[in-house]
């Protein structure tokens, strides 16, 4: 079992599950809508200096489906160069 983390700019949101759909990746996901704090791409704090910000998905799935959604989440990102779309992946031993 996989568990993703992706932590995206709010601008993105809509072209990221497109590509979900065109990869034929349907996650079952919690969305965190508004995250801020700053990465490798410039800040997203929602402020007057800083104004955008980032929505983050967390997502617990097989293997094959992982694959699936982090070759979406890199296309995507070939598309949005400078928007600090990120994709973690975490190994998860089991679940209660």
């Amino acid at each position: 079992m996989k568990k993703l983390e992706i932590i995206a700019n709010r601008a993105v949101e809509e072209d990221m599950f497109d590509r979900f759909r065109q990869f034929d990746a349907h996650p079952h996901y919690t969305k965190i809508p508004i995250v801020h704090g700053e990465g490798t791409s410039n800040p997203k704090m929602g402020d007057a200096v800083w104004p955008e910000e980032n929505f983050m998905l967390i997502i617990y799935c097989d293997e094959t489906l992982a694959e699936k959604i982090i070759k979406a989440v890199k296309d995507l990102k070939m598309d949005f160069p400078d928007e600090g779309i990120k994709v973690f992946e975490i190994d998860v031993v089991g679940s209660v």
